[in-house]
């Protein structure tokens, strides 16, 4: 598949980049996407949630009222939880909703994302470029240029402090390196826009 590369102006330089069919054209497998989708999500949760049971309450722990022949139900504490003020429970604990998969599945799914947007058109390969200093208007002017709109997925070969900082406070634009990009940030962006270096930096080290 070759795609044209455009300059910063969206205006064609003549020139055109090849996508290797091994990343850019294979059979998608959905399952390998959801699977690598959701520990993507699951990596990012912090699992600090917390609610005290029964031993961390600070509440008295004489009998609320005698055993028997009150003609209902026997309590013998005000931290439990059925009382307001008691403890919570079955409440959440701190936990680890990390999950691991192994390289090569990891690798199908990235693929299988790339080649649903491969699919879609959605991608545009830039003419590499620099920014003499962080601009976000200078950012925007590209976007504008290359009729780009909602979510952007912008690829460098390598990390340009000046382009991420320009294109960060851009809603729903998202700024990375070749080496970075994973399945979840491929599917949520609605447009991919790859450099040209970073293309070759793609098929390079995949």
């Amino acid at each position: 598949m070759e795609l044209k590369v455009l300059n910063k102006q969206g205006a064609e330089t003549g020139r055109t980049v090849t996508l290797s069919k091994e990343i850019f054209a294979i059979e998608p497998n959905d399952h390998a996407i959801y699977l690598d989708v959701k520990q993507f999500l699951a990596n990012q949760r912090q699992g600090t949630h917390k609610t005290k049971d029964r031993t961390e309450i600070s509440r008295s722990t004489r009998k609320i009222f005698r055993q028997k022949g009150t003609g209902g139900a026997r309590h013998g504490s005000l931290k439990s939880g059925i009382y307001v003020g008691g403890a919570r429970i079955h409440g959440p604990r701190p936990r680890d909703y990390s999950f691991k998969l192994n390289k090569k599945l990891k690798q199908l799914a990235r693929f299988s994302a790339l080649s649903y947007k491969a699919q879609e058109q959605a991608i545009l390969v830039v003419e590499d470029f620099e920014m003499a200093t962080p601009k976000t208007s200078e950012f925007k002017s590209l976007l504008t240029a290359l009729k780009v709109n909602g979510r952007n997925l912008f690829v460098t070969p390598s990390l340009n402090r000046n382009v991420y900082l320009s294109g960060r406070n851009i809603p729903g634009n998202t700024v990375m390196t070749a080496g970075d990009i994973n399945t979840y940030e491929v599917l949520k962006a609605k447009n991919l826009i790859i450099t040209e270096s970073a293309i070759a930096k793609i098929q390079e080290n995949n």
